[in-house]
């Protein structure tokens, strides 16, 4: 999920902190829309989308791509463009704010000394905007540890995550010690990555200082 929303959030953000000043506010304010309502009403939503009777099979069938619709509820699939569809904001607003601040002279002087496009991105754009980049890899991958609506609903609960792995443990498994250690552990990892954010957001503080 992490690195799924890192490649549609990346170009995103780019696309939003390029526009003009006057059109930025505009598209912040659709990219925050989905946080205007609940978690599990977007999880439901998506679940209309990509059922079998949903509006992407539709669509593919009446363009002629396929003639049967596609098996995508209930799959790993599923959950997984869930959760890059849930999360994807947590990780464009992070990257759009280092993004504003990047000094495009510096890109232009790349250009101006015979790199390409990609030595341009590799070697000035991503080091410059790595605060952003961490941080919203570590907003996307804490949540999506822990996730538990999205699997159970469009997954179908068939391959168990840690969050509806900890829940069988409290609930239907009544094995209260494994679902506590899987808690610890759960926190644990987390605790790990913001340890690695806050070590990196520093190390990126003394260097701008």
């Amino acid at each position: 999920t992490t690195l799924f929303t890192l490649i549609l959030g990346f170009p995103t953000a780019y696309f939003i902190a390029t526009r003009p000043a006057r059109t930025r506010e505009i598209w912040v304010f659709l990219i925050t829309i989905p946080f205007w309502t609940n978690l599990l009403i977007r999880t439901f939503a998506m679940q209309q989308v990509i059922r079998n009777e949903g509006i992407l099979n539709n669509v593919l069938i009446w363009l002629g791509i396929i003639d049967t619709p596609l098996q995508i509820i209930y799959t790993d699939t599923a959950t997984l463009l869930g959760m890059t569809y849930v999360y994807l904001p947590l990780m464009v607003l992070p990257l759009y704010a280092s993004i504003e601040k990047l000094d495009f002279r510096l890109v232009e002087a790349g250009y101006d000394l015979y790199a390409n496009r990609l030595q341009v991105l590799w070697r000035i754009v991503i080091p410059l905007v790595k605060p952003g980049l961490i941080a919203g890899s570590i907003l996307v991958f804490i949540p999506s540890l822990g996730a538990y609506v999205i699997p159970r609903v469009l997954g179908g609960g068939k391959n168990l995550m840690l969050g509806n792995l900890i829940e069988l443990q409290f609930g239907a498994g009544r094995n209260w010690p494994l679902g506590a250690a899987m808690s610890i552990t759960l926190m644990a990892l987390v605790m790990i990555a913001l340890l690695f954010y806050v070590r990196n957001a520093a190390k990126s503080g003394v260097r701008h200082g």
